[in-house]
This record gives structure tokens, C-alpha cells and sequence, in this order.
């Protein structure tokens, strides 16, 4: 999709649709999603895990050390629009659900590495997360409200969300514990 007119309307409805806007940094995928007759009707964003989360952190359970060398094998959902005019019941999660089956092997033919388990963050002040729960999504905390990189960790800097979680793979607490670059699962399927 790089550098396509798909990815150019991905980037048009992100910017004037979805409250956070576009911001695209490092490793990404990015999906358009289009109905049967090829209108379009969502738009979904991956990137970067966030650096820290201690929902996250806890419930993987991994040390310090693990956290720096298994953080690539976590990616963000940072943007998950359904377009403001299209209303059709149960969509959002049907999307979701969808897109996540196919994500893993996604992200390896793009960037040559699994990622083993989707991480997001939903504004409670906007969202409830019903398409995340009704995709098997796992809700495990939530943040303290420092930002992406956290400024300060005694000051919010940004409203408290709750962190959701999809697992890509079935032992993805064990890899993402033991993980060591160049080992026998950077290539293997889920």
C-alpha cells in the first residue's frame, strides 16, 4: 500500500476524521478497508509499541532486559477509525477481528519480523472499547496518563486510557520473555 492511492485516502480520513489525526512513525502498517462495492468504511493503523505500560509490562511479566529486546514484537493498533458516515451494526469488530488474523504475516513480509501480541489504548472519556471486547480483545489496566513517552512520571500529560490487549500467537508471554534476536521464531508462522 506504500506510496498508493489507498494509502493516500488511509492518510485523508485519518487527518480529517479521526480525533487524534495522523501521526506516522517508524515500522507501520497501514489498512483500508472497503465494502463489497468498494466504497470505503474503515481505517486502521498499526505502529510502534509504546515504550512503557505498566498494565502491559505487568501482565507479560517480562524484566527489564526482556522489555528492551522483545518490544519490537509488540505493535501498537495507534489509530482504528470507522468512517463517520457508514452505520452498520457489529462492523467495528468484525474489522477488527479480521485484520488482526491477518497482521502477523503482514508484518513480517514488510518488515522480516513477527510481532506476537497487539496492544491498544482507549480514551475512557470517549470510548467504552465494545468493538475491542465484542474482537476478543482483553482488557488489562490502564495507563497513568504521562503521553506515549511520558514527560514527567509524577504529572498526567494526557487523559487516562484503558490498555487493551489481542495475543497474535498462543505463547506469546514465553517469546516475548525469552526472546533473542536471531532465534528460530523470528520466521516461524503463528
Amino acid at each position: 500500500m506504500a506510496g498508493s492511492l489507498e494509502e493516500g485516502r488511509v492518510h485523508e480520513h485519518l487527518r480529517r476524521h479521526h480525533y487524534l489525526g495522523l501521526r506516522v512513525v517508524g515500522e507501520n502498517l497501514k489498512y483500508l478497508v472497503q465494502s463489497r462495492e468498494g466504497q470505503d468504511v474503515a481505517c486502521l493503523l498499526f505502529g510502534a509499541a509504546a515504550w512503557q505500560s505498566a498494565a502491559r509490562d505487568q501482565f507479560i511479566g517480562w524484566t527489564a532486559a526482556q522489555h528492551v529486546r522483545g518490544l519490537s514484537r509488540i505493535v501498537n493498533n495507534t489509530r482504528f477509525l470507522v468512517l463517520p458516515w457508514v452505520k452498520v451494526p457489529g462492523l467495528a469488530s468484525q474489522v477488527l477481528s479480521r485484520v488482526v488474523q491477518r497482521l502477523n504475516g503482514d508484518w513480517q513480509r514488510k518488515y522480516g519480523h513477527p510481532v506476537w501480541l497487539v496492544e491498544t489504548f482507549v480514551d475512557r472519556n470517549r470510548f467504552a472499547g465494545t468493538a475491542y471486547r465484542a474482537a476478543n480483545w482483553q482488557r488489562i489496566g490502564q495507563t497513568q496518563g504521562r503521553g506515549r513517552q511520558g514527560p514527567d512520571p509524577r504529572m498526567r500529560s494526557t487523559s487516562i486510557k484503558e490498555v487493551w490487549i489481542y495475543p497474535l500467537h498462543r505463547q506469546f508471554r514465553q517469546r516475548l520473555q525469552t526472546f533473542q534476536a536471531g532465534s528460530a521464531w523470528e520466521t516461524e508462522a503463528a
